[in-house]
């Protein structure tokens, strides 16, 4: 990652997708918007958890750990937001 702002870009560019594809599975299934609104709702949830642990790394001055903590933060970003997805397209799959 080259910077905090590059990963928080990404953070929201991820959310961004996950509210879109929400938005056009409601306009496709209006008979489930409470739950594909739940899932809007959890996703920003997540973004809002992973900004608060980018702008707050454990040791802030130890490089090695920052570094590592940014690395699992990434990881733990896009297990989230493919897990809301995978959600999303269960919820699409139902009848």
């Amino acid at each position: 990652m080259a910077n905090l702002r590059d990963l928080k870009k990404e953070i929201d560019y991820r959310l961004e997708e996950v509210v879109f594809d929400c938005d056009m599975a409601m306009c496709f299934q209006p008979k489930k918007e409470e739950e594909i609104f739940a899932i809007m709702q959890e996703a920003v949830g997540v973004r809002n958890d992973l900004f608060a642990k980018a702008m707050n790394p454990a040791e802030p001055h130890n490089r090695s750990l920052v570094r590592k903590h940014y690395a699992a933060l990434r990881s733990e970003m896009v297990a989230a937001f493919d897990a809301l997805f995978e959600k999303l397209s269960a919820l699409n799959g139902s009848k």
